[in-house]
């Protein structure tokens, strides 16, 4: 599931106070600045272009800057591995993923490429190492899928990087902005398999590339001074960070429109910014603007997914030609969860809703999920079917710390004498007989996500998404 931090995702979409609007001035004279129809059109749009520009500086800064952070990770170009399995204990991401437990590493490409580095992985291992830049682009994959098990050096690039990749590099990847993150999955069997996990984990390598090649280091980059930012200064100073962070994205041409609007009111590179001296009118009216670019992007989200058998399903992640200018799409995505998965690499249906689309709830009822038999997901990987809090979208305490069901544990499931299989969700234990099958639920509202690793694309398939040829099961009310 596409990472969300409990911070920054939530804040860069909640309502702005207008009385507390921080907001640039042009560094040109008056008579440039738009009216004001113009610079509320101008404030939407630039909010629905930067708010997964401005949510992805929110997570470098706490992952890769302030080392004061909770959330703080590693220094650029080197990896954090997370070597644990998932429990409701842990709360710093919201719907976090219990299958694949995490590596990251955030990449400064100014002054040279970076190599990152895999061990050979066994063919039944599904690992993935996403590669996303400031931009919310996936602009390549490593792993399983995309270069399979064996083991390989691939160079990460920056926009203004020329050359050539030296002997040994298998690929080379281009980030369209200066700074870029890399997501490493890898695929744990069980909490029993974690040992296995961290020893793959280990064989993950990132180092700038003349420590690759073993030469001299080329001239540093010069030091940047991050503006530090968190929920509140995010509603407030939004354009500000939209700002700083753009001087480290060159425009490529269908971005080149909405930058010149940007700059009429003074965001862009090699901007002026004077917080005071903007007109209360303008304020307001720049205020209007982003309210309503906020609602534009939650309404979309809302609307954008298909619904099946009570799943949301819906497609929002990709590269730069995936979205093609649609900054709506690609802002919806980041709201919905940002640095989620190509639907190629993984799936992603969600619940809230049995099959009379009422509000799953573990206090009021007991559901079942069944797959008809020779009919579970379709995939190349791993599939499975993750609960959580409906209200917190948080792992929950239960008695047998069962979080999932996926498909490495099908030998220790049992099947209907029809072949089919039924998952029990429900609060309480289902019985002896039926607790192998049972996906303890919490005492109210449901969450559910199923994950498709690697989906197939031959039918039956889920994608492509929303009219794939394979549809999630319903979830059936039951007695309870």
């Amino acid at each position: 599931m596409p990472i969300r931090t409990v911070d920054f995702a939530k804040a860069a979409w909640l309502g702005f106070s207008l009385a507390a609007l921080v907001f640039a001035a042009p560094a040109a004279g008056a008579e440039d600045w738009p009216d004001i129809r113009e610079a509320k059109e101008i404030a939407e749009e630039g909010f629905v272009y930067g708010l997964p520009i401005v949510m992805n500086y929110g997570v470098m800064y706490e992952y890769a800057i302030d080392k004061t952070s909770s959330q703080y990770k590693a220094p650029f170009n080197h990896i954090k591995n997370d070597s644990q399995v998932y429990t409701y204990k842990d709360t710093a991401v919201v719907t976090p993923n219990s299958d694949t437990p995490y590596s990251m590493g955030w990449m400064d490409l100014r002054a040279e490429p970076i190599v990152i580095s895999v061990p050979k992985v066994a063919k039944k291992r599904y690992y993935s190492v996403q590669l996303v830049d400031g931009n919310t682009f996936n602009y390549g994959y490593i792993g399983s899928r995309a270069t399979g098990s064996k083991p390989g050096s691939y160079m990460v690039v920056g926009p203004s990087w020329q050359g050539e990749a030296p002997k040994g590099i298998d690929k080379v990847f281009r980030s369209s902005t200066d700074f870029s993150l890399a997501i490493f999955r890898t695929q744990l069997f069980d909490p029993a398999d974690i040992d296995n996990v961290k020893k793959v984990q280990a064989g993950y390598k990132m180092q700038p590339l003349h420590s690759y090649l073993g030469t001299a280091a080329p001239p540093a980059a010069a030091t940047v001074d991050f503006p530090k930012i968190d929920k509140d200064l995010m509603k407030t100073n939004f354009f500000e960070y939209l700002d700083f962070a753009l001087q480290f994205a060159p425009p490529a041409e269908n971005e080149k429109e909405i930058r010149a609007k940007l700059a009429k009111i003074g965001v862009g590179p090699d901007k002026t910014f004077d917080f005071h001296q903007l007109p209360l009118g303008h304020r307001i009216e720049i205020g209007l603007g982003m309210k309503q670019g906020a609602k534009k992007v939650a309404n979309y989200l809302a609307k954008g997914a298909a619904d099946i058998n009570g799943w949301k399903l819906g497609s929002w992640f990709g590269d730069a030609a995936f979205y093609d200018g649609d900054w709506l799409k690609r802002a919806a995505g980041a709201k919905g969860g940002i640095y989620g998965n190509d639907a190629v690499e993984a799936t992603y249906p969600l619940a809230h809703t049995d099959a009379d689309g009422k509000p799953l709830d573990g206090s009021e009822a007991n559901y079942t999920l069944t797959f008809a038999k020779g009919d579970l997901p379709p995939v190349n990987a791993f599939w499975s079917v993750t609960m959580y809090d409906g209200k917190t979208q948080l792992l929950i305490k239960n008695p047998i710390d069962r979080y999932l069901i996926n498909s490495p544990m099908l030998p220790d499931l049992k099947k209907n004498e029809d072949g089919s299989l039924t998952i029990y969700i429900q609060n309480k234990s289902p019985g002896p007989e039926k607790e192998s099958n049972w996906l303890p639920a919490p005492d109210g509202p449901i969450y559910m996500v199923m994950r498709l690793y690697w989906p197939k694309t031959e039918p039956p398939s889920i994608l492509p998404v929303g009219n794939g040829s394979w549809k999630p099961p319903v979830i059936k009310k039951a007695a309870k």
